[in-house]
């Protein structure tokens, strides 16, 4: 990708253009990968933290955040994107916010504290994400867990190292505008984590039924 790109704003404005395209792909099962096995494993490894309360970060057209309250959990989704949260709060099933990464500790107040897990569901797309990781921890119950799912690092292709990559969507149902991300080894994850005051107590690497080929990695941490 372009260097002179606006990454971060690009990223933004990738989830206010593909709002409509994303809610009708996540709601239709249009996506194997989660059809098949991500959705089920962030639930699992959400639920194996046995919460009273969740907080979901990037939370989408919410779909996460119902399944959790369907389960009895009282679940508070955020994201930056108005169009996505609009479509969340359509379909009910928990409390929802516009809040992007960056407004969230000024918005902790309107969002509450005491969660006993924060789940981030590929959602964390960004360069820059320790200010969000350490405010996470602030908002965080006394041994509250982070549990993230991202795209498993070594099924990613192309050259192993950190920097910005470009999805465009081509295997999605849908019209869809590309949207830049950025890649992190999972050295780095681990890294990350650690310079922000957590400490990994588990992994988890989800697989394809057939292919047996990791789709996902989950990182929970506390």
């Amino acid at each position: 990708m372009s260097q002179n790109s606006d990454h971060p704003a690009d990223l933004a404005q990738s989830w206010v253009s593909n709002a409509d395209a994303w809610t009708a792909a996540v709601r239709g099962g249009g996506i194997e990968s989660r059809r098949r096995v991500t959705d089920r494993a962030i639930v699992e490894a959400v639920l194996a933290q046995h919460p009273g309360r969740v907080l979901d970060l990037g939370c989408g057209e919410g779909w996460l955040v119902r399944a959790l309250a369907e389960q009895g959990i009282e679940s508070v989704g955020v994201d930056g994107s108005p169009n996505l949260i609009a479509a969340a709060r359509s379909s009910g099933g928990g409390t929802f916010h516009v809040c992007t990464y960056e407004e969230l500790a000024d918005k902790a107040g309107d969002i509450g504290g005491g969660f006993d897990v924060i789940s981030a569901n590929f959602a964390i797309l960004h360069e820059e994400v320790a200010a969000l990781l350490q405010t996470a921890r602030q908002l965080l119950a006394p041994r509250g867990k982070l549990v993230i799912q991202t795209l498993h690092p070594w099924s990613a292709g192309g050259r192993y190292c950190d920097g910005w990559r470009e999805e465009d969507f081509r295997s999605f149902p849908g019209e869809w505008q590309p949207m830049p991300w950025y890649f992190r080894t999972l050295a780095s994850w681990l890294t990350l984590l650690r310079e922000c005051g957590y400490a990994v107590t588990e992994l988890v690497e989800p697989v394809h039924p057939d292919t047996q080929l990791p789709l996902s990695l989950l990182i929970i941490a506390e």
